[in-house]
Formats: C-alpha cells, sequence, structure tokens
C-alpha cells in the first residue's frame, strides 16, 4: 500500500500523487455502492491508500476521512451532492466585475456551505481593470460590507501586479480552491501568478455575456511558490446540501445575536412576530442584499 493524495479526477480514472511519483489509479465499484448520497465517492484533495496492480496502474483501497470539503447539490437531474475539492486551508470564490457580472447570491450561499462544513472563505472579485467608477464604487461596498462580517476580500486583476503580489501571499505554503463560474477568471489568475503552468483559456461569449467551460474537471496543481491550487469547473449553480431550514441562520455571522432575540425557538426569521432578526433587519443592521439572499436560500430549502 502506498499513501497519496488525488490530484485530478476524471470521473473513472484518478491521478494519485504518492509524493515519489503520480500513479494512474481505479476506484472500485464497492465504494459507489457505500455512499449513494454522493455523485463522486472520491474528490480532489482525498487521501486515499492505494494498491500497485500489474500493469503499473493504481487500485485505491481506502479513503481517508476528510478534515473539510467544500459540497454542492447535484446537477443535471441527479440526486444527493457532489463533492468539489476536500482537505482544503481555505476557497476561494471567484467573481468578476464584469463580463460576467457579480452574483451576491452565489457568494452567499458559498459562504453559507464554507460556515457549514468548516472551511476558511476568501472572496475574490476579479476583472478590476475592466471596471468603470460605478463599478469599483461597487466593489468598495461589496469589500465593506463582507470584510465587515469578518471575510477575508480581495480585488484582483492579471494587469494588475500589485494584486497579484497580494494573491500570490495568500495562496503561499496553503492548499487552496478557486470556485465560481466560467468565464470569471479563475484559470487565467492561475496563469497570472505562476506562469509556468500556461493552462487553457476561453473567451467570455458576447451574446450571452456568460464563460465557456475551460477546466472541463477538477485538478490539484502544485504551486511553485508552495501550496497547491484547485482549479475546478465552472459553475452556474451553487445548491446547499444537509441544512435544514431551522439552522441556516446559524450560517450567517450577523444573525447570531439577533435570533437569539427571537420569541420562538424555530424562528425561520422570514414571517413570525417578534422575530429578532427581522428587527436587526429593519433597524438596518443587517444588509438588504445578505437578508435577501438568506430568504431565497430559506425558500429553497
Amino acid at each position: 500500500m502506498q499513501k497519496g493524495r488525488v490530484i485530478q479526477s476524471t470521473g473513472s480514472w484518478y491521478l494519485v500523487d504518492t509524493g515519489e511519483k503520480v500513479m494512474e489509479s481505479r476506484l472500485p465499484g464497492r465504494f459507489r455502492l457505500e455512499n449513494k448520497k454522493v455523485t463522486n465517492p472520491i474528490a480532489v484533495g482525498d487521501l486515499v491508500d492505494i494498491a500497485l496492480n500489474d500493469d503499473g496502474s493504481g487500485s485505491i483501497e481506502k479513503i481517508y476521512q476528510r478534515e473539510n470539503y467544500i459540497t454542492r447539490q447535484a446537477t443535471h437531474g441527479k440526486r444527493g451532492e457532489q463533492i468539489l475539492v476536500s482537505n482544503l486551508d481555505q476557497a476561494c470564490v471567484v467573481q468578476s466585475i464584469k463580463k460576467p457580472q457579480v452574483k451576491e447570491g452565489f457568494i452567499d450561499r458559498f459562504l453559507v456551505t464554507c460556515e457549514a462544513y468548516e472551511v476558511k472563505p476568501v472572496i475574490i472579485i476579479n476583472k478590476m481593470d475592466l471596471a468603470k467608477s460605478g463599478g469599483k464604487a461597487f466593489a468598495e461596498e461589496l469589500r465593506d460590507l463582507y470584510t465587515g462580517l469578518g471575510y477575508e476580500f480581495l480585488t484582483t486583476s492579471i494587469e494588475d501586479e500589485e494584486s497579484l503580489k497580494k494573491l500570490k501571499k495568500l495562496l503561499e505554503k496553503k492548499t487552496s480552491a478557486f470556485i465560481g463560474p466560467s468565464g470569471v477568471g479563475k484559470t487565467s489568475l492561475i496563469n497570472a501568478i505562476d506562469p509556468s503552468f500556461d493552462l487553457k483559456v476561453n473567451e467570455v461569449s458576447d451574446f450571452s455575456n456568460k464563460g465557456k467551460h475551460t477546466t472541463t474537471f477538477a485538478r490539484l496543481i502544485p504551486l511553485s511558490f508552495g501550496g497547491y491550487i484547485a482549479d475546478t469547473p465552472g459553475i452556474r449553480e451553487f445548491g446547499l446540501v444537509n441544512i435544514e431550514p431551522w439552522e441556516l441562520s446559524l450560517f450567517f455571522p450577523e444573525m447570531l445575536e439577533p435570533r437569539e432575540y427571537c420569541q420562538f425557538s424555530n424562528c425561520t426569521h422570514a414571517h413570525e412576530p417578534k422575530c429578532g432578526v427581522a428587527e436587526a433587519y429593519e433597524r438596518g443592521e443587517i444588509a438588504a442584499s445578505r437578508y435577501q439572499s438568506y430568504l431565497n436560500m430559506l425558500d429553497s430549502l
């Protein structure tokens, strides 16, 4: 047996880095039968034991318990959840100020998932070179909102060397993930901070203003300055899983204190009388965008 880390997943084959070499490995069918709640029993970042086959490939025999992971509701009509990446020091939600525009609801769903699964989140607003005065002001509003809640926030551009230096410092000697919709510039950022990669990138469609899927499978890439970055396929939807309606507000930092003043212990903070969260919102202590995100998530649950 050799212990290694899964650095790439293509669905049927996995690349496992043992430290000495990278091995193509297969997953026995029993693992898929044991956990039918997830669409992928193994995720990039997982630690595994592999046995060497006669043909030089590996067979995954054990999956170690994950310290944490980022998950979302399975798409394309599949049931259960999809684990995007595991065993992270931090996860970065990447949005672009323009082409495509920032989706605050996506950011908030991502933050809730990080809170629920004990992953440190970072918010990155990219393509700031495309921002005019209004876009720059909006980015500052977002910075004030999210840093005020205790989240790390960074604006970047591949044209701005100073922002790239800050990003490199953020990623140095850590295992991180870039997660966000197609077209926001995740792969371009990776190329910019470590040009030796020369990863493939696509343009954003002028017609739909949406990105095309450049990264088609998740992969964990070693950085030349120390650490790893997980580049993941573009995500249009970020559905929450394994979160009950009554506990959703526990993952909104600004709601933790106000919810203590609710009349009902099972208050959903949507329509009940004498609701501490609703009253805090009315007083302006909870941002309108965040409260609306909360209500949208509550409805989806």
